[in-house]
This record gives C-alpha cells, structure tokens and sequence, in this order.
C-alpha cells in the first residue's frame, strides 16, 4: 500500500492534515503555501505565532518550542491526525570546532535532532494505525559533503538523517514513509540569522572569514525558498519514496561526481568550493 495521503477533491483537507514546522519564513513557508495550494489542511508552526510577520494564507500556526517537550506535546496535540509531517525548523551554526560551546551544541541538537525525532514520535503512531502518512525531514547537502567549521551543524543534519532512514524500514510495512530532503544553498536570509561561536584572536579566524564569505555567497546565489518547496511536495506526494532526495547546489552532478571519486577528493572539492586550498 502507498504511503501517499489520500487524494482529495480540492477542498482545504480534502488530501489530509499536513503540519510544517518552522514555518514563519524561508522553506517552512514556502512548503506551508504549497501544501495550501495542493488542498491540504496546514498547520504551521512558530515559537510565538504572534509574532509570524507574513502569516501564510490558509495556514493555522500554533505554538511549537523544540527545546520544550510540553510544547512539543502541545503542538502534537492541537493538530490532531497528522498525515504529513515536515519537519524543517531548527538552527544554522558555524564555529571552528574545538571553540564551540557545549551548551550551543546541546541547543543544536535539542533543536535540529532531538526535537524534530520527538515530535515525529507522537505523530507516527497515528500514521502506522491509519496505514498512510508521510514523515520529511530537512535536512542540509552539508551532511553528504562535510564542510569545515561547520561541524556541529553538519553533525545535527547527518543524525536527522540517520534516523529517517533507518526508521524508513520499519515504518515501510505499514504504509508510511519516512525520508530526508537535503537542500543545497537556498536564498531564505539564514545567513544574517545563523549563530556563529569564534572567540578573540582564534588562531582560525581568517580562514573562517574566507569560508563564511563564501558560504554567504553561495546562499545569496541559491534557489529560492519555492524551489526546495516543490520537491518536498513531491516527495510528499510520490507513490514510492527513495531515502533521501537533494535539491539545489547542482545536486544531480554533484552527487553523481561524489559516486565516482574517492571520498578525500570529494572533501576537497567542497574545500576549495569555500576557498579553503
């Protein structure tokens, strides 16, 4: 039996309840909106959806903490029967590895790991019992191809990662499929909103300059927000799923490439690509 929800007649809900998490600006938004145009009931979520700038019309948010497991409880709740969850909220962090805080790198993982595989608990169950429903995480191409300084953030998005597919097979059987969307550089503004640890006079401080220039570069030029939209509905819609799916950064060639190079060669590659010879 497909995992696919249920196709509808246009109506809002006609083909399911899908909740999108992080879904004020950037992709969640993005994904938020199309859901709406594809006739699903959206729920969107916010820390505070008081404060969501741009609303997306059609879209309810509620309110949704990742570091809080009553809030997480809460959101789960309010929405009822999830048949689509996307889970793309969570945090963009850089620093030279040996001067990342701990606590900053506990967040990390409470926001982008701990909290997304949480809430996917409380809404799957509902999923197996109904035989249908789609869990997406979003992830980061940096888990396919690690970039220095970017350590803990690479790390959070290879263990989201490592979760969907290994929970993949066990939820395949009961008609629910559960993947990863791995985007490459996206214009969404995260540059100005990412947190960055580099104490005074860090021995790695200019090659980490010339690694965020480039880093910021490569996301003013990246594909918008709409383009990583339509395939996460894609996804969402396929009758069958892969494992994992990447969009943007020439994601076709790039991981065609990485097939048939070693991996140090691949490594360089995004080195150099981030001006660090």
């Amino acid at each position: 039996m497909s995992g696919a929800p249920a196709g509808g007649d246009g109506r809002a809900g006609a083909r399911g309840t899908a909740l999108v998490t992080g879904a004020s600006s950037g992709i969640g938004a993005a994904v938020a909106a199309a859901l709406v145009r594809r006739g699903y009931r959206v729920y969107g979520t916010s820390r505070d959806p008081r404060t969501v700038g741009a609303p997306v019309p059609g879209v309810t948010y509620l309110a949704l903490d990742l570091a809080d497991d009553a809030s997480i409880e809460a959101c789960a709740a309010a929405a009822g029967d999830v048949d689509v969850l996307v889970n793309n909220a969570g945090e963009s962090q850089s620093g030279p590895f040996e001067e990342l805080p701990m606590d900053a790198v506990r967040r990390l993982f409470q926001l982008n790991v701990f909290g997304a595989v949480r809430l996917s608990q409380l809404v799957l169950p509902g999923m197996r019992e109904r035989r249908r429903g789609r869990v997406v995480m979003v992830g980061s191409m940096l888990a396919s191809f690690p970039l220095a300084y970017r350590s803990s953030y690479v790390a959070s998005k290879a263990a989201v990662k490592g979760f969907a597919s290994a929970a993949r097979r066990e939820y395949a059987p009961y008609g629910v499929g559960v993947t990863t969307v791995e985007p490459g550089s996206i214009a969404t503004g995260i540059s100005a909103r990412r947190t960055q640890y580099v104490r005074d006079g860090s021995p790695f401080r200019r090659e980490y300059d010339t690694m965020l220039a480039a880093l910021n570069g490569h996301e003013a030029r990246g594909i918008p927000a709409e383009k990583v939209a339509a395939k996460i509905v894609g996804v969402v819609e396929a009758r069958r799923l892969r494992s994992f799916y990447a969009v943007g950064s020439g994601a076709p060639v790039v991981f065609a490439v990485r097939r048939v190079v070693s991996r140090g060669v691949s490594e360089r590659m995004v080195a150099r690509r981030h001006g660090l010879g």
